[in-house]
């Protein structure tokens, strides 16, 4: 049997999506919510960079809450009836998946960016169909806005992504030749010097790995659907909107990685979330001793 790329288009939409976005909700509501709670409850001391990490976490758990219902909407090949929700569901997914990056690059320079350009986008694009479909960004109908479309995302893609990625990289290298000339000076905290260098790269490999493909399909799929808005073999683009499909909880996906960043980045953060947790569970042992203990001393009538 023969499955030609329409069919797979169908067939992505249909099982891909909804299962990936049900892992990644069930993930990271877990991964964030344990990340809130340990900044509420065990850390004592707060600084700004556990603000900006909390309010990221936080960030991360909204996004997250709309994944469900998207997850059913696909599943059943159902659109999304809800205008107000569609606008609201589109701006919170992309202003989350920039922010983590632009934290560490630029902090969160993306809020105009975003917001006020992409609102016009997706307003057009409703409108065109009479508010009754919820496109994603990639995928909004061109209209006669197809050559600005591709020109805001390409320029959303240099400055959200690939700026930021470049200024990371920079800096990791320079961060990488500061520690490790300061490891040659303080032989015995060299351990404590290569852990916040290999953090910081893996943080640049994490957004390379998950960011890369998106950006690239993203951006080649909007290019397509303009050339190919008079062509009446729509083939091909069947096909490269399957490949942008793929993309696109790969890059989603960082929400679930995030709270792993948190939990092992900087003051002692992990340490006092375990002793925490050690605690309450030594707090209940004690407790059902006590309470077993009462129970055999009681005598019986």
């Amino acid at each position: 049997m023969t499955c030609n790329c329409t069919q797979l288009a169908n067939l992505l939409r249909w099982y891909y999506l909804p299962t990936m976005y049900s892992l990644e909700f069930c993930l990271g509501l877990l991964g964030n919510l344990l990340v809130i709670l340990g900044y509420l409850f065990c850390l004592k001391g707060w600084k700004s960079s556990n603000v900006y990490l909390f309010n990221l976490a936080v960030s991360d758990l909204l996004f997250l809450c709309t994944l469900p219902r998207l997850a059913n909407c696909y599943a059943r090949d159902r659109p999304e009836v809800s205008p107000g929700f569609c606008i609201a569901n589109r701006l919170l997914l992309h202003v989350n998946l920039y922010s983590s990056i632009l934290f560490m690059a630029w902090v969160s320079a993306d809020r105009y960016l975003l917001v006020a350009p992409l609102l016009v986008f997706i307003v057009r694009d409703m409108e065109r169909s009479n508010w009754t479909r919820c496109s994603d960004f990639g995928s909004l109908s061109a209209g006669g806005d197809g050559g600005r479309h591709l020109a805001y995302s390409l320029a959303l893609t240099a400055t959200g992504y690939l700026l930021p990625l470049l200024a990371l990289c920079l800096s990791s290298a320079r961060i990488a030749a500061v520690l490790k000339a300061q490891a040659g000076l303080f032989q015995n905290r060299a351990d404590g010097f290569q852990r916040p260098q290999r953090m910081v790269l893996a943080t640049a490999a994490m957004f390379l790995v998950l960011y890369a493909p998106y950006h690239v399909m993203r951006n080649v799929h909007i290019a397509h659907q303009a050339a190919a808005a008079a062509a009446s073999d729509h083939t091909c683009d069947r096909c490269v909107e399957s490949a942008y499909i793929v993309t696109r909880p790969i890059a989603f996906a960082h929400s679930v990685v995030n709270p792993a960043f948190y939990f092992f980045m900087g003051d002692h953060f992990r340490e006092q979330l375990i002793d925490r947790v050690k605690a309450l569970f030594r707090g209940r042992g004690s407790q059902q001793k006590q309470s077993q203990g009462r129970e055999s001393t009681t005598p019986v009538v």
